[in-house]
C-alpha cells in the first residue's frame, strides 16, 4: 500500500449553514452545496481549496457517529483526515494484517465523492481518525 494525497480534513460543526457561511463569506472559500449522507449519518460541504478541500459535517439522523463528537466537543472541531489510495481492499488487507483496526464491518462504503472509503480507528494512528478513499 501506498499513502496517495491528502484528500480532505473534516470538521465536525453543530451547524452546517453557519460553517458554511464562515468559510464562504468570511474566509472566501468556494463551498458546495449540502449533501446529506444517510448511510453516513451527515450532511456535508466542501470548501475546494485546489490542493485539497475541507470537508465540513453536521450529525443527520439518530445515531450519526458526529452527535457523540459533538457531544465532546460543542463547538465543534477536527474530525478526521482523508487519505487517498490506489487499490482500497488491497490497503484493508495489509492494514489488517498488520494490526490495524477496521472500523464498521470493514467493507468499503460509497462516500461524498461516489469512491468506496474505509475508517481506520483513531488508537491505531496517532489519536486520528483516518479516513482512506479509493483514488
Amino acid at each position: 500500500m501506498k499513502l496517495g494525497r491528502l484528500n480532505h480534513v473534516a470538521i465536525a460543526v453543530p451547524d452546517l449553514a453557519k460553517a458554511t457561511e464562515t468559510y464562504r463569506d468570511t474566509l472566501g472559500g468556494a463551498v458546495t452545496e449540502p449533501q446529506a449522507l444517510p448511510e453516513h449519518g451527515v450532511t456535508v460541504v466542501f470548501v475546494d481549496l485546489g490542493n485539497t478541500k475541507v470537508e465540513l459535517l453536521e450529525p443527520l439522523g439518530e445515531g450519526s457517529p458526529i452527535a457523540a463528537f459533538l457531544e465532546k466537543n460543542p463547538a465543534g472541531g477536527m474530525h478526521h483526515v482523508c487519505y487517498e489510495v490506489d487499490d482500497i481492499l488491497a490497503a484493508r488487507d495489509r492494514l489488517k494484517t498488520g494490526g490495524a483496526r477496521v472500523l464498521g464491518d470493514g467493507e468499503p462504503k460509497i462516500g461524498a465523492h461516489g469512491k468506496p472509503v474505509l475508517f481506520l480507528h483513531p488508537k491505531d494512528f496517532c489519536g486520528t481518525l483516518v479516513e482512506l478513499e479509493q483514488s
